[in-house]
């Protein structure tokens, strides 16, 4: 009887996790579908599935894979959850744009805007508190902190705006959603990591993740996320 939280804590960890990367995914084709601008790294993927002819998510998966390899040289270690969000986020965006239609007129693309970033965020929270490793693009973020010395915030701000910068020359979709986004996913991110916090095995709880991880979070997103 003693033993058995451990097996439905670790249940729950890996249910939250995937159940976090496949709603990660859906949120961010339900924005691409609002049409109002997208998150920075989805700015940049778009711009390149519109010149490479492969999917936005195919697209997200090979980036993903090759920010991946970009931990070697920074000495970062991928977990589980690293591995599984450059998979199934690029998969469920995929699966959400082949099954939602655009959104046409104001009434509708707003509500689906506002819709997709909270939907993001709770995502967000879901993942990351499963605590199963970063996604490729946030531990870029933190290998580059601590190799450079650099604070998170500014080493997030660089590559974010570079991606945008890239993305939106490359045709990426650039507007009120990307703004929304960026002022919006902190705060929700953050929210829903202690919504979502799941108690640690000595008994304390993973609020220490709101505090300690939502640096490494998709705040993405990494992208969300995720992104």
């Amino acid at each position: 009887m003693s033993g058995s939280p451990g097996p439905r804590r670790l249940t729950r960890r890996v249910v939250q996790l995937y159940a976090g990367l496949v709603l990660y995914g859906v949120s961010a084709g339900l924005q691409l579908r609002a049409g109002l601008g997208l998150g920075p790294w989805d700015v940049f993927h778009q711009g390149v599935s519109e010149h490479s002819g492969l999917s936005i998510g195919v697209v997200s998966i090979v980036v993903g894979a090759v920010v991946l390899l970009l931990w070697i040289p920074l000495r970062q270690m991928p977990g589980l959850g690293t591995v599984s969000n450059v998979v199934v986020v690029g998969l469920a965006m995929d699966a959400t744009l082949a099954l939602a239609p655009d959104a046409h007129g104001p009434a509708l693309r707003i509500p689906l805007l506002v819709f997709a970033i909270v939907l993001n965020g709770a995502a967000t929270g879901l993942y990351i508190s499963a605590r199963f490793g970063p996604g490729p693009r946030d531990g870029l973020m933190t290998g580059l902190h601590r190799r450079t010395g650099r604070s998170i915030r500014l080493v997030r701000t660089g590559i974010e705006v570079s991606v945008l910068a890239t993305g939106f020359l490359l045709g990426g979709s650039v507007g009120v959603g990307t703004v929304a986004y960026a002022l919006g996913i902190g705060p929700l991110a953050q929210l829903f990591l202690r919504v979502f916090a799941i108690p640690a095995g000595d008994g304390e709880h993973s609020r220490l993740v709101a505090r300690g991880e939502r640096a490494e979070g998709h705040a993405g997103g990494d992208r969300r996320t995720a992104s």
